[in-house]
C-alpha cells in the first residue's frame, strides 16, 4: 500500500479505497491541448488578471454552489487538505500536514502545521478546524450550509491538542477523505465565527497565499500576496485582480490583453476564433468536464408535483440530437445521466438508453408524453423557465423550448443574473427551472446529494422529500464494495429518473482559454479545482 511523508513527525498513511482507485489512473485527469514545459523555473512578480461573469453573491464558501464565489475567495483560503493537481483525485496536504484513517473507515485523524497565520497574525489551531466543520454539520440560525448532507456521517470532532484534529464518523465512508479535500472547506477563524456566525458571509479572515484588497462589485475584486504564508517561497504572484465582465466581452479581454484568461470554460465558438487569431499567445487546455444541465421541478408548485408531467416533459427532450447540434455552439457533449458519461460510476450507455427521456426513439417518447400530460389534465400546460441570463445558457433554453413546443407546451424563459436566480431557487420561488451543476471529484457522495430529500440538502432545488431515495443514498455512501456501492447507486438512478424528480439534461467538456505567458496552472474536470493560485506564475518577456 502506498505511503509517503509531507515533511511532519509524523508519517501520512495514504489510504488508497476501492472509491480512490476506480477514479484513479482512468484517464480522468486533465488532457491539455498543449503541456506547458516541466522544466520551467516559476518566476515571482506580476498581477494575475482574470475575469467572472457574476459578482460574488456572498464571500461563504458553505453558503453558495457557484464558482463566482470560489474564484473569488478561495485564494484567501485554505482547506485541511486539497485534491492534487498533479495526480488528481489523489489529495495532498495543505493546513493538515499528514493524516491517518482507521481501518473501518470511521475515524479520521489530522495532524496540523505548526506556525501558520491568520491574515491578521492570529495563530491557527484545531480549534479553527474544529469550528469550521461544526458550522458545515450544524449550522447556526441564519446560516447556510448547502453541503450539509455530505457531512452527515459526522459524530463528533475531538481536538486533543492545538495541532490534531479528530473526526468521528457515525459510519464508514471511505470516501470521505475526497470530501475533506473539497475546495469549499474554506478554514475559517473560530475566534470571528464565535462572536458572529454569520460573519464570513461579508468578511474575509483566511491564511491563504492571498489577503484580501478591495472590491468594487460590478467591476473589480484585488487581493496581495500574504507575506507570512505558510509555504514561504509561495505565492508567485503579486496578486490577483478580478474583473467582472460578460460572455461576450471575455474573448475580446483576452485577445486584447485585458485579462488572462476565464478560469471557467469557453465553447468552441468563443475560443476558436481566439486561436485562430492569437496562434501561440494563447493555449487552450481541454479536460473531461464534471459539469451538467439538470431540469429542476418545484415539486411545491402544482402540476409538478403531478410525476406524469415531470415525466413528460422529460420524455420530450430528444438529447442525443442536442448534444450533437449544441457541442458545435456550447460546451454541451456528452449525454449520461446522474453521474459523469466516462467515469467510474456512470451507467452503461445501454442501459441508459431504458431509461425514460434517453431513448434515442423520440418520435415515440414524444407520443408518450402527450398522453401523459393529457392522463394529467395538463395538455395546455405553460410555465416560466428560471434560467441565467448567460450567453452560454441561451442556446439550451432555445432548445429546451423548441423541445416541449414539439408535445403542446408553452414556456416563457426567465434569464436571470447568477445570485438573483440561485437565491430564488433556494427559496423556491420559481416553477421549472435549468440550471448548471458542477462538482469537484467523480464522487457519488458528491453529486447524488442534489437529489436527497430537501430537508436534508438544501441544493435540492425541486424541494421534494423522497425516504427511497434518501436510503440508497446512505446504502451507497456506506458500502464497502463496489458490487454493493455499485447496485444502490443503480437504484437509486433509476428511481430519480423514473419518477423524473429532477432530471439530468446534458454532460460538457471543459476549455479554458489561457495567455501562454500564465505558467504553473492546470485545467482539471471541475472549474472549482486548482483555484487556490498557490502555484501560479507569470513568465516575463
Amino acid at each position: 500500500m502506498p505511503s509517503f511523508t509531507s515533511g511532519g513527525s509524523r508519517p501520512h498513511l495514504a489510504k488508497i479505497t476501492w472509491a480512490v482507485l476506480c477514479a484513479g489512473g482512468l484517464g480522468l485527469g486533465a488532457a491539455t491541448a498543449q503541456t506547458q514545459p516541466a522544466a520551467a523555473t516559476p518566476q515571482r512578480g506580476g498581477e494575475l488578471i482574470f475575469a467572472l461573469n457574476s459578482d460574488p453573491a456572498s464571500f461563504d464558501c458553505q453558503a453558495t454552489t457557484t464558482y463566482a464565489v470560489l474564484h473569488a475567495v478561495r485564494p484567501l483560503y485554505s482547506g485541511l487538505i486539497n485534491f492534487d493537481p498533479e495526480t488528481y483525485p489523489d489529495v495532498k496536504p495543505d493546513l493538515a500536514e499528514s493524516w491517518e484513517v482507521s481501518d473501518d473507515f470511521k475515524t479520521y485523524t489530522f495532524y496540523l502545521r505548526k506556525g501558520v497565520k491568520f491574515h491578521d497574525g492570529s495563530p491557527l489551531t484545531s480549534e479553527d478546524i474544529k469550528v469550521t466543520f461544526e458550522r458545515i454539520v450544524s449550522p447556526p440560525e441564519g446560516v447556510v450550509s448547502v453541503r450539509q448532507a455530505r457531512y452527515q456521517d459526522i459524530e463528533r470532532i475531538e481536538t486533543p491538542d492545538a495541532h490534531t484534529v479528530v473526526f468521528h464518523l457515525s459510519r464508514p465512508n471511505p470516501a470521505m477523505l475526497q470530501t475533506f479535500a473539497s475546495p469549499w472547506n474554506c478554514v475559517v477563524s473560530a475566534e470571528k465565527v464565535k462572536q458572529d456566525p454569520r460573519w464570513p458571509e461579508r468578511n474575509i479572515l483566511g491564511t491563504g497565499a492571498f489577503k484580501f484588497v478591495d472590491y468594487t462589485p460590478g467591476s473589480m475584486w484585488r487581493a496581495e500576496r500574504f507575506d507570512d504564508h505558510f509555504q514561504p517561497d509561495k505565492p508567485y504572484l503579486d496578486g490577483y485582480r478580478i474583473l467582472f465582465m460578460k460572455d461576450a466581452a471575455m474573448t475580446n479581454g483576452i485577445q486584447g490583453g485585458q485579462i488572462h484568461t476565464y478560469f471557467v470554460s469557453m465553447n468552441p465558438s468563443q475560443y476558436g476564433p481566439l486561436k485562430a487569431a492569437m496562434g501561440d499567445r494563447v493555449e487552450v487546455q481541454s479536460s473531461p468536464y464534471l459539469c451538467k444541465h439538470d431540469i429542476f421541478f418545484n415539486h411545491e408548485k402544482p402540476p409538478f408535483n403531478d410525476p406524469r408531467v415531470r415525466q413528460a416533459l422529460n420524455l420530450a427532450v430528444d438529447r442525443w440530437g442536442g448534444a450533437q447540434a449544441l457541442s458545435r455552439i456550447t460546451n454541451v457533449k456528452h449525454v449520461g445521466g446522474a453521474l459523469r458519461p466516462g467515469g467510474p460510476f456512470a451507467i452503461d450507455p445501454q442501459e441508459l438508453e431504458k431509461l425514460p427521456g434517453f431513448s434515442k426513439d423520440v418520435k415515440a417518447s414524444r407520443e408518450q408524453a402527450k398522453q401523459l400530460l393529457a392522463d394529467a389534465n395538463a395538455s395546455n400546460l405553460s410555465f416560466k423557465l428560471s434560467t441565467r441570463n448567460l450567453q452560454s445558457f441561451t442556446p439550451l433554453v432555445i432548445f429546451l423550448t423548441d423541445q416541449w413546443r414539439q408535445i403542446g407546451v408553452k414556456v416563457e424563459p426567465e434569464p436571470l443574473p447568477v445570485s438573483q436566480q440561485k437565491a430564488s431557487y433556494m427559496a423556491g420561488n420559481y416553477t421549472v427551472g435549468l440550471d448548471a451543476n458542477c462538482y469537484e471529484a467523480d464522487e457519488p457522495n458528491d453529486q447524488l446529494a442534489l437529489y436527497i430529500s430537501h430537508d436534508r440538502s438544501p441544493i435540492n432545488f425541486s424541494r421534494y422529500h423522497d425516504e427511497e431515495l434518501d436510503a440508497l443514498y446512505d446504502k451507497q455512501k456506506a458500502a464497502l464494495t463496489p458490487e454493493e456501492r455499485e447496485a444502490a447507486i443503480r437504484a437509486f438512478e433509476t428511481r430519480l429518473i423514473n419518477e423524473a424528480m429532477t432530471v439530468p439534461l446534458a454532460w460538457w467538456e471543459r476549455n479554458v482559454v489561457l495567455s501562454s505567458n500564465v505558467k504553473g496552472w492546470k485545467a482539471l474536470p471541475s472549474q472549482y479545482l486548482n483555484q487556490d493560485l498557490t502555484d501560479v506564475w507569470l513568465e516575463k518577456p
